[in-house]
Formats: C-alpha cells, sequence, structure tokens
C-alpha cells in the first residue's frame, strides 16, 4: 500500500477560522458542513476544510456568479435554435437577450444600418426593435447613418 502525499500548500480550516474569514456565525458554518453544503471532513469534534474546498463553495454562492445564471436561464427561455423567439418585456430579461444579440458586434467598429440591420435579424425579425433597443440601452451609439458599439457599455453577463 502506497502512502498517499498531500501537496506541502494544502492548507485546511477549522470551523471557526471559517467563521472568521467570512464574517458568519460558527454555528450557521457547521450547519452548513454537517449538511454537506460545505465539503469538509470530520475529525474528532470539528471539521476541516480544504482551502480548494472553500473557495469554490464561495465562487459557487457569489453574487456575481448568481447574475450569471440568470442570464443563462433567461437566454434558454427567450432564445431557441440560435433565434429570439420573443423579447421579454421585462427590462432585465430583454437587456440579458439584446446583450446575447451585441456580442456579434466588435467594440469600436463601424457599422452601416443595414448592416446592423443584417447582423440582427440572424437573431430576430424585428431588427428595427432591437436596433432601437441597442441605443435606448447606450449598447450602441447612431451618427450620421453609421452605428458603432459603445465601448463603456458594460454587458451583466
Amino acid at each position: 500500500m502506497e502512502k498517499s502525499e498531500l501537496p506541502a500548500n494544502l492548507r485546511f480550516y477549522s470551523t471557526m477560522e471559517i467563521a472568521e474569514m467570512l464574517k458568519m456565525n460558527i454555528q450557521v458554518i457547521a450547519r452548513k458542513l454537517a449538511a454537506g453544503e460545505i465539503v469538509g471532513y470530520k475529525i474528532g469534534k470539528d471539521w476541516r476544510v480544504s482551502e480548494t474546498d472553500l473557495l469554490s463553495w464561495i465562487e459557487k454562492h457569489s453574487n456575481q456568479r448568481q447574475g450569471k445564471k440568470s442570464a443563462i436561464k433567461v437566454i434558454d427561455n427567450f432564445i431557441k435554435n440560435g433565434r429570439v423567439i420573443a423579447l421579454p418585456a421585462q427590462r432585465k430579461k430583454r437587456r440579458y437577450v439584446l446583450e446575447h444579440i451585441l456580442k456579434e458586434f466588435k467594440t469600436g467598429q463601424i457599422y452601416s444600418e443595414a448592416e446592423v440591420n443584417e447582423m440582427i435579424q440572424k437573431y430576430y425579425d424585428d431588427y428595427c426593435l432591437v436596433r432601437r433597443e441597442f441605443i435606448i440601452e447606450k449598447m450602441m451609439g447612431r451618427s450620421n447613418g453609421k452605428y458603432r458599439r459603445t465601448s463603456s457599455y458594460t454587458t451583466t453577463e
């Protein structure tokens, strides 16, 4: 039987250390460990959590990740076979769908109205509506019939 070696830089945290780091109650951490929500190893009466497992749990529960999950869910509901089946009425959901189409455009590149229409039509038939929404949401700018994706617009995904 071979002796398994742990990496030298592998670090484990106790329940108390995790609670202090995350500014959470120790009992909350203990419950999450007991329920298996946080992966840990019970040694005696206390738990030990590897740094890798702790970081994984934090990443899984971060607010930024929740936003991405929402966007993916909206995209799945409103886009079928690469085409938008309907623009959502709710502004936040609509923005996710618009951003999905916006990925087609390069930041800083100038497009004619015909090019913009053609690119939008790959996703949605009412290109006038989408083009207007791009302007309203400040995703694109328009000047003298030419369009440019706004570099200052940051996507929610």
